[in-house]
C-alpha cells in the first residue's frame, strides 16, 4: 500500500499514516491515566476533533486499543501481506528531537531547575497554539489528556513546589488573597445582620473569619491535599445557615440575645456536621463516595448553589439603585471589557476587580453623601424607622440607610488589638435536627472541594491526587471546619471554589505563596480596626457584589463539564433536569402554605429560608418535619440527589461521563514527581503508611 504526502518528511509508514505531528512525549496524561478516545456516536468530528467513519470502519474496543501516545486513531487497518509488513517496519519513522520553532515545556522543580520535554505539532499548529495563548491566557484546563497543552495555555509563574524570593512570595501572596477578597468577607456581612447583629458584632465576626481562614489554609497545604487553595466561609454553608437563622424558634428573640443565641445553635451544629466530615474522610468512606462524584455531578450541584441566592442579590441593590447598579457595572467591566489590559504584566483589572470597584464605588457614595444628596431636613438615619414618627422621614428612611456610607459605626468602635479565642460567643448549643441538616450539607462541601481539587492539581502539579490524599483533605477539611465551629464564624470551613479562577489568572501555583498570605491574614485578624472598615461596607454594595460571586461560582461550576463530554445528549438531559428541578422542587416548598396576602415578619430575600415553619411535611414529629422541609428546600441538595443518580444509572462510557481520573499506587511508585507533591512534611506520612485511605 502506498500513500502519497505532499510535504517532506519521512518515509511512508504502515497503514493508517501517522499525524503530520511529532509523537507526544511519554509523560501526558493520556499514557498516565489510562484515557482513550471512546466518544459516543451523538459527538461529530467538529466537536470532539476525532474522524468519522462509517461503521464498517470503526473496530470495537476488544479488536483495537487506541494509543493516543503514537497519534493513532482507533481504526482498524485493512490486511497487508507480509512484505509489506517488513518494510513498514523498516521504513517507520523515528521521534524526531524538538527543533528550534517548537515551544518546549518548562517545568520547575522544587530546586530551582527546569526539566525540558518536547512539545507535539508541527509549526503551522505551534503558531496556531501561540495565537490562541495570546487570545485568552486566562483560559482553564479543558482536558486531562495533555497536561503539556495545560502548561503552555497558561504560563504558570511559579510551580507548586516552587519556592519564589520573599519579594515575589509576599507581592503574589498580597495578590492571591485580594483576587478572592469577595469570598473571604461577604459571607458575615451576610449573616451575621440575619442574626441580629450590630455592626460590633459584623466587625468581630469579620476578624474571626480572617483568623481562621488564616489558621485552616496552614493546615491544609500542610496536612491536607497540599495544594494551593485557600480555605474560608463557603457559599455552600450560606444557604442552611440561614435556614437555621430562620428557624420558628428564633423569631421571639431580638437584639443581643438573637445575635448570641443563634451563633451557639449554628456552632453546634457545625461541629456536629464537621465532625461527620472527618469520619468520612478519615475512615477511608471518600475514597468510594469518589466513585459516585464525577463532573456531571459536580457541575449542577455547585450551579445550584449560585442560582439559589437570586432572591437576596438584586431586591437588595434596588434599595438603592444608583450605588448598586454603578457598583455591578464597574466590576462587569473590569472583569470582562478590560480583562486583557496589562500593567506591568499583570493584568491589574481582571485580577483586582472586586476590590477596584468596591473601591471607586464607595468613593462615590461617600461624595454623594457629603455632598448632602441623601440629607433630608429633621430626619436622623441613626433612628430605628419603628421609632419615626414624621411620614415625611419614614419615606426616605429606607434611602438613607442604604445609600448613605456612614450609617456604620463599626469602625470607629472597633479596639486596635483584639485576640478571636474558641467558645467567644458562648458553649455551643447541640440540637439533632439542625446537627442533620448540617451532616448532609458537609457532603455537599466535600462534593464541592473535590472538584477544586482534580481542577486546581491540572493547573499546579504533576498528577492528580491519589483517593487517599483526597480522602485525607476531606478528613482535615472536618477538622478545620470543627474549629471554625469552635471560634464562631457562623459558616464551616472549606475550599473556596474561586481558587481555580483565581489560580488561572494569577499564573501563581505556589504553595508558599499561600501560606504567607495565610500568615498576613491571621496577623491582619488580630488588628480589630480591620474587621471595623470591612465591616462598614455599605449593604447595597455587599447585595452588589455578591451578584457578580454568585454569577461566578455558577459559572465555575458548570465549567467542570470540561471534562466531559458536554454536548452528548446524556450529560446535557442530565445538567438540564438536576438544574430545573433544583430550582422548582424548593419552589414547592417554599411557596407551600404561603398566602400571596400573606404578611410576613422578615424582608422578601429571606422568604425562602423559613420554609421549616410552613413546609408540606407535617407529622407528628416536629423534627422530622424541619430536617425533611429544610433540606428538600435547598437547591444544591435537589440539585446533588438528581444529578447523582442520573449520572450513576443512566448508561454511557467513561469519557463521555468525563469520569475523574485519580491517580494509583502504581503510579505513585512510578513518578516520584506526585510523591513530592502530596507527601506530609516532616515526615509524618510514615506514621500513616498502615493506614492506605489516607495516604499516597
Amino acid at each position: 500500500m502506498s500513500s502519497s504526502d505532499p510535504k517532506p518528511g519521512p518515509k511512508p509508514g504502515p497503514w493508517p499514516p501517522a499525524p503530520e505531528s511529532s509523537p507526544m512525549p511519554p509523560s501526558t496524561w493520556a499514557k498516565r491515566t489510562g484515557f482513550r478516545p471512546k466518544f459516543s456516536g451523538e459527538t461529530t468530528a467538529s466537536h470532539s476533533g476525532q474522524l468519522s467513519l462509517p461503521a464498517s470502519a470503526r473496530a470495537t474496543p476488544s479488536e483495537t486499543h487506541p494509543d493516543l501516545e503514537a497519534g493513532q486513531p482507533p481504526l482498524r487497518p485493512p490486511p497487508v501481506s507480509a512484505g509489506e509488513q517488513d518494510k513498514a517496519k523498516n521504513d517507520k519513522p523515528q521521534p524526531q528531537p524538538p527543533s528550534a520553532a517548537a515551544p518546549v515545556k518548562r517545568r520547575r522543580d522544587s530546586d530551582g531547575g527546569r526539566s525540558n520535554g518536547p512539545d507535539g505539532g508541527g509549526a503551522n499548529g505551534s503558531v496556531r497554539r501561540q495565537n490562541r495563548i495570546e487570545e485568552t491566557v486566562e483560559v482553564l484546563p479543558q482536558s486531562m489528556a495533555d497536561d503539556d497543552l495545560v502548561a503552555r495555555n497558561l504560563h504558570m509563574k511559579y510551580g507548586l513546589r516552587d519556592t519564589p524570593g520573599l519579594v515575589p512570595i509576599g507581592f503574589y501572596g498580597l495578590q492571591h488573597y485580594l483576587s478572592m477578597l469577595g469570598s473571604l468577607i461577604l459571607v458575615p456581612l451576610v449573616i451575621v445582620p440575619a442574626m441580629g447583629g450590630s455592626h460590633e458584632d459584623i466587625a468581630n465576626v469579620v476578624s474571626t473569619v480572617l483568623f481562621v481562614c488564616g489558621i485552616t489554609t496552614l493546615l491544609h497545604t500542610s496536612f491536607g491535599s497540599r495544594l494551593p487553595l485557600i480555605q474560608g466561609p463557603s457559599f455552600v454553608f450560606l444557604a442552611p445557615a440561614l435556614a437555621i437563622i430562620n428557624s420558628p424558634e428564633f423569631q421571639g428573640l431580638n437584639g443581643t440575645n438573637n445575635f448570641k443565641h443563634i451563633m451557639r445553635e449554628l456552632q453546634g451544629a457545625i461541629i456536629i456536621g464537621s465532625a461527620f466530615q472527618a469520619v468520612l474522610g478519615y475512615s477511608g468512606l471518600m475514597s468510594l463516595i469518589l466513585r459516585l462524584i464525577n463532573p456531571v455531578v459536580v457541575a449542577p450541584t455547585i450551579a445550584a448553589v449560585g442560582l439559589s441566592f437570586y432572591s437576596y442579590g438584586f431586591p437588595l441593590v434596588g434599595k438603592c439603585l444608583e450605588i448598586g447598579v454603578v457598583q455591578i457595572l464597574l466590576v462587569v467591566i473590569f472583569a470582562l471589557y478590560l480583562r486583557k489590559i496589562s500593567i506591568l504584566s499583570h493584568r491589574i483589572f481582571l485580577i483586582y476587580a472586586v476590590p477596584l470597584s468596591l473601591a471607586i464605588t464607595w468613593a462615590a457614595a461617600f461624595l454623594l453623601t457629603e455632598a448632602g444628596a441623601y440629607t433630608y431636613k429633621g430626619c436622623d438615619p441613626n433612628v430605628p424607622v419603628s421609632n419615626v414618627v414624621s411620614n415625611h422621614c419614614r419615606k426616605y428612611m429606607t434611602r438613607m440607610k442604604y445609600c448613605r456610607v456612614d450609617t456604620s459605626h463599626a469602625l470607629r468602635s472597633a479596639p486596635w488589638f483584639r485576640f478571636p479565642y474558641p467558645l467567644q460567643w458562648g458553649v455551643p448549643i447541640f440540637t439533632w435536627k439542625m446537627s442533620l441538616v448540617m451532616c448532609v450539607v458537609s457532603i455537599i462541601a466535600s462534593v464541592d472541594s473535590v472538584g477544586s481539587y482534580h481542577a486546581s492539581s491540572l493547573l499546579v502539579a504533576s498528577m492528580p491526587p491519589t483517593p487517599g490524599v483526597v480522602s485525607r483533605a476531606i478528613g482535615l477539611e472536618g477538622v478545620t471546619s470543627l474549629l471554625a465551629g469552635l471560634w464562631g464564624t457562623g459558616t464551616g470551613s472549606t475550599t473556596l471554589t474561586e481558587n481555580v479562577h483565581t489560580i488561572a489568572v494569577t499564573k501563581m501555583g505556589s504553595r508558599r505563596v499561600v501560606e504567607l498570605g495565610a500568615c498576613v491574614l491571621v496577623i491582619l485578624s488580630l488588628v480589630g480596626k480591620v474587621g471595623g472598615f470591612i465591616a462598614s461596607i455599605p449593604q447595597v454594595m455587599v447585595a452588589s457584589l455578591l451578584c457578580f460571586m454568585w454569577a461566578m461560582f455558577t459559572a465555575l461550576g458548570l465549567s467542570n463539564l470540561r471534562y466531559s463530554e458536554a454536548g452528548s445528549s446524556r450529560n446535557i438531559i442530565i445538567v438540564g433536569l438536576s438544574l430545573f428541578f433544583s430550582l422548582s422542587v424548593p419552589a414547592y416548598f417554599q411557596q407551600y402554605g404561603v398566602s400571596p396576602n400573606s404578611n410576613l415578619s422578615v424582608p422578601s430575600y429571606y422568604q425562602p429560608y423559613i420554609v421549616a415553619s410552613h413546609g408540606p411535611f407535617n407529622s407528628q414529629y416536629k423534627g422530622v418535619n424541619y430536617v425533611m422541609n429544610t433540606l428538600l428546600s435547598m437547591n444544591m441538595v435537589i440539585a446533588f440527589i438528581m444529578a447523582v443518580v442520573l449520572d450513576n444509572t443512566v448508561p454511557g462510557s467513561r469519557q463521555e461521563r468525563g469520569v475523574y481520573v485519580w491517580s494509583d499506587s502504581e503510579t505513585v511508585t512510578r513518578e516520584p514527581a506526585l510523591a513530592k507533591d502530596y507527601e506530609l512534611p516532616f515526615r509524618v506520612g510514615r506514621f500513616f503508611r498502615w493506614v492506605k485511605w489516607v495516604g499516597i
